[in-house]
């Protein structure tokens, strides 16, 4: 038996899709409002009789524990409203929870964005389901799933993956949720500056706002207090890090990143950036490496890292050192990506 427990702000147009997308594969819907000014709570009600009201305090982690308070059933799922679910294995979800007790189950967040080339997808793993008996939330900005008991606990991948469109550019104009997160963590920072995770957050926002200088600041300082690459967020902290020192144009700073290889040299994600970096810094043969060591593993969370993207890049530097032949023959293997295709063209022309 699953409770779907939720909080939500003025989310009557997202709200809908979500709970239409999970409503046939939960047992129970708990629904916490933090202040909805829109038709959000009427939208609620009818999916569930269980719609709660919460006085925001600017601490998402208690209006979590609330909803999870609120729960008949041990075993709780979170989503929020702007998560669409598109896959939900109804058996690997019995499985695991008739299995574990003090496990943690984590599904398959796919994000939306855009560069200039247009729109990509990015996948991440995201702690979700667990039972109430042994789990709460800590963290009132970017709230993590910890142990009642404050003991180091095991995650599993389970079958649910469900579309994320939160940070799209309309959606993130329309509720202004990079203010919003910027203000919980500098207030949370005052009151431990010396947290890297915190530090990891709020460069992080910066980043996603491409204000590279500050963000510079917040990922190094996160990085100077100490970090331990058993946590999670510590690999997306590093790769962060090398993105903004790229954009810098501090390439022979970036080099520093050598370093974690040991930690995190059979992610793809991190050898893509690692590529970026020696690529800039006119190590050729060593980007040319990292490019095709990216393409060893399945799972990336930016989407093409181990693939187009990465050949793209290995046709670049071989274009530039003038092999023509091999810049072609790794173009190809990008299939229909634009920016191959433009590069072929252009070659032929030559």
């Amino acid at each position: 038996m699953i409770s779907l427990c939720m909080i939500v702000k003025n989310e009557e147009e997202n709200l809908p899709k979500c709970l239409n997308s999970i409503k046939s594969k939960v047992d129970e819907i708990i629904i916490v409002d933090t202040g909805s000014t829109d038709k959000t709570m009427e939208v609620a009600k009818r999916y569930t009789d269980k719609v709660f009201n919460f006085e925001w305090c600017d601490d998402f982690s208690a209006a979590r524990n609330f909803s999870i308070n609120k729960a008949k059933n041990d075993w709780i799922l979170i989503l929020d409203a702007d998560e669409v679910v598109n896959f939900f294995n109804k058996k690997d979800i019995s499985r695991f929870i008739n299995k574990n007790k003090n496990v943690v189950g984590r599904i398959k967040r796919i994000n939306t964005f855009e560069d200039s080339s247009g729109k990509k997808k990015f996948f991440e793993r995201v702690n979700r389901l667990f039972n109430k008996k042994f789990f709460k939330y800590e963290g009132i900005i970017h709230e993590q799933v910890v142990s009642i008991t404050g003991e180091n606990y095991t995650t599993e991948n389970i079958d649910v993956y469900a579309n994320h469109i939160g940070y799209e550019k309309e959606i993130l104009n329309r509720t202004n949720k990079i203010k919003r997160n910027k203000e919980l963590l500098e207030k949370a920072i005052e009151m431990a500056s010396d947290d890297p995770y915190l530090q990891y957050q709020l460069g992080k926002t910066f980043f996603m706002e491409k204000d590279y200088v500050k963000a510079e600041v917040n990922l190094s300082t996160a990085i100077r207090l100490g970090i331990d690459a058993k946590y999670e967020y510590v690999q997306d902290l590093i790769e962060s890090y090398g993105y903004t020192l790229i954009n810098l144009k501090k390439y022979k700073e970036a080099l520093i990143l050598k370093k974690y290889e040991e930690f995190y040299n059979s992610k793809s994600d991190f050898n893509f950036v690692m590529g970026l970096i020696y690529m800039n810094n006119a190590m050729f043969k060593e980007a040319v490496n990292k490019f095709i060591q990216c393409q060893n593993s399945k799972e990336c969370k930016i989407e093409g890292v181990n693939s187009y993207l990465a050949n793209y890049n290995i046709g670049v530097i071989y274009e530039c050192l003038g092999i023509l032949n091999e810049a072609v023959k790794y173009y190809k293997k990008c299939g229909n990506y634009k920016l191959a295709v433009g590069r072929i063209k252009a070659i032929k022309l030559i």
